[in-house]
């Protein structure tokens, strides 16, 4: 009797070969969707970072950004706040008066609110909406006051571009790439 190629069974050597060869096709599939896998999961898990020890308030964070609201806002650091009634991150240089009208104040938005708290302190508080990241508050706040207003770039809003145009742009080389446990980088006192 004349047996069938196609159906006769096979032999126990050649079964052991063909599961060699399919366990290391399937190993080297595993292997390259790991690592494809593991480098766009590092490549996702680096932000933007703004450097307030190194921040000049230079404002290219607000000319420089490629979306039409820059994704830096003024961060207000409660632990290291005077609450100032003369606060150089509210009012300008020189004023006048303690008031608040337009010219005397640092914000050409009126993106920093206060509230009184008790004589001589009020609580200031930071509106991100209409916060262009312009920096004249937290350049007013690190002269005449403890720095505690200063520039961080929002990752919700931030595109997390690959290459930083305002990174490029920073005189101080304050922005860099750094890991999501280090996306904000706060001033604690």
């Amino acid at each position: 009797m004349k047996t069938d190629k196609r159906t006769s069974p096979i032999g126990r050597r050649e079964f052991l070969k063909t599961c060699a060869r399919l366990t290391a096709g399937g190993a080297a599939l595993a292997l390259f969707g790991f690592s494809f896998r593991k480098s766009a999961v590092t490549d996702a898990e680096y932000f933007w970072q703004i450097d307030p020890q190194r921040c000049t308030f230079c404002g290219r964070c607000q000319t420089d950004c490629v979306l039409p609201t820059s994704a830096v806002k003024c961060v207000h650091a409660v632990k290291v706040c005077g609450y100032c009634d003369l606060c150089g991150g509210y009012y300008r240089a020189n004023v006048k008066e303690l008031n608040t009208a337009a010219e005397n104040l640092m914000c050409p938005t009126g993106a920093i609110q206060r509230k009184f708290v008790e004589e001589p302190y009020f609580e200031y508080s930071i509106n991100e909406t209409l916060c262009i990241a312009c920096g004249k508050c937290a350049k007013g706040c690190n002269s005449f006051g403890n720095g505690s207003l200063y520039l961080q770039i929002k990752q919700e809003l931030c595109k997390n571009c690959n290459e930083c145009r305002i990174a490029k742009a920073c005189p101080a080389g304050a922005i860099r790439r750094v890991p999501a446990a280090e996306a904000y980088n706060l001033k604690e006192g």
